[in-house]
C-alpha cells in the first residue's frame, strides 16, 4: 500500500494509482474515499467516468454502498485531458470500459504532475484481463487489489460470475446479473455452465440432424 505523505514537492511529475478487483469489492468506494480526502485538502479534483455507465446516476460516481461524488461522463478517453486542465488530482471510474487510449491519457496526465487515481474491473466475467486494465496496472506506480466476499464459500472473491446467459462483454448490472466468487466456486460454476451449454448444443444438433435426414422434424 502506498503512503500518501511520501511526496517530493520538488519533483514535477505525478503518478498513477490503480484500484482493481471484482464486482462488489469496494473499488469505487475506495476511489471516492481518496478523492474526497484530496478535496478536503483543498486540491483541485476532477472525476470522470464512461458515458456507458449510468446505472445509478448519469452525473455521479456512485458506489454499491450509495456513497457518491460528482463526475463528468465522457464518451472516450481522449476527452479527459481537455477537461482536466490545471487539476491536482484526476479520478477515473470504470476504466475497463474506456478504449486503449486511456493508458496514454493517464501517463500524459501523470507526466504533467497530476495524481491520477483509476478504478476498474481487472477481469471480465470469463476471467480474462479486462480491456486496458492490464496495461494501466503495468504502468502505474501503485496498484491496490481489493476483494469481495464469495457468496458461495465466504472466502475472498476475485471473480465476477455472470448469472445470466448473456455473452456480451459489456453488460451493466448488479446482484441480479453478477455475484462475486472465489477461485474454487467460480471454477465449479463455469464447469457447470459448460456442461449445461453442451447438453443444449447436443440436443440442437440431434434435432438438426433429424431434420436433415427426414426432411422434417421427428
Amino acid at each position: 500500500m502506498f503512503l500518501e505523505n511520501t511526496v517530493n514537492h520538488k519533483e514535477q511529475f505525478g503518478w498513477i494509482e490503480v484500484i482493481c478487483g471484482s464486482m462488489f469489492s469496494g473499488k469505487t468506494e475506495e476511489l471516492i474515499r481518496r478523492l474526497k480526502r484530496a478535496q478536503f485538502a483543498k486540491q483541485k479534483v476532477e472525476i470522470f467516468k464512461p458515458t456507458v455507465d449510468s446505472r445509478y446516476d448519469e452525473m455521479m460516481v456512485v458506489s454499491h454502498d450509495a456513497n457518491q461524488i460528482r463526475s463528468t461522463p465522457v464518451p472516450a478517453a481522449a476527452n479527459i485531458p481537455i477537461l482536466a486542465d490545471d487539476c491536482d488530482v484526476v479520478g477515473i471510474d470504470e476504466a475497463q470500459f474506456f478504449d486503449d487510449e486511456i493508458v496514454r491519457v493517464c501517463n500524459d496526465l501523470a507526466n504533467k504532475g497530476i495524481r491520477v487515481i483509476v478504478a476498474g474491473l481487472d477481469m471480465d466475467f470469463k476471467g480474462n484481463p479486462f480491456g486496458p486494465m492490464p496495461n494501466l496496472m503495468a504502468t502505474a506506480e501503485y496498484v491496490t487489489k481489493v476483494h469481495a466476499i464469495c457468496t458461495k464459500t465466504g472466502n475472498l472473491a476475485q471473480f465476477s460470475y455472470r448469472k445470466s446467459r448473456n455473452e456480451d462483454l459489456v453488460l451493466l448490472g448488479e446482484v441480479d446479473e453478477y455475484e462475486p466468487l472465489s477461485r474454487g466456486a467460480y471454477y465449479k460454476s463455469m464447469q457447470r455452465d459448460k456442461i449445461r451449454n453442451m447438453k443444449v448444443s447436443e440436443a440442437e444438433e440431434i434435432v438438426n440432424n433429424t431434420k436433415d435426414t427426414n426432411g422434417k422434424s421427428a
